[in-house]
C-alpha cells in the first residue's frame, strides 16, 4: 500500500513537471499551441535529456520516460 502511494505522488510530480516544461516551452514558442503533440513531446524529452531546467531529482524522475508517455501525459492535460 505504501509502495503505491509512492508511486501515485511520483506520477503526480510527473504530471506537474511535463506541465511546466510545457508552460516554459509555450513562453519562448507562441506557436507551439498549433505543433502537433508529438513534436513537442519531442522538444520535452530533449529538455529532460538535456537537464534543462531541471534539478538531479527532476531529472531522474522524467528521465525514464518515453515520448509515448510524454504524449500520454501532455493529452491528459
Amino acid at each position: 500500500m505504501l509502495q503505491e502511494k509512492h508511486g501515485d505522488l511520483d506520477a503526480e510530480k510527473r504530471k506537474k513537471l511535463i506541465t511546466r516544461l510545457l508552460e516554459d516551452l509555450s513562453r519562448s514558442n507562441p506557436d507551439l499551441y498549433y505543433q502537433p503533440t508529438s513534436q513537442i513531446a519531442l522538444q520535452i524529452k530533449q529538455q529532460v535529456d538535456e537537464g534543462r531546467n531541471l534539478n538531479n531529482e527532476d531529472r531522474a524522475l522524467l528521465s525514464p520516460l518515453t515520448l509515448r508517455d510524454i504524449e500520454v501525459l501532455l493529452s491528459l492535460h
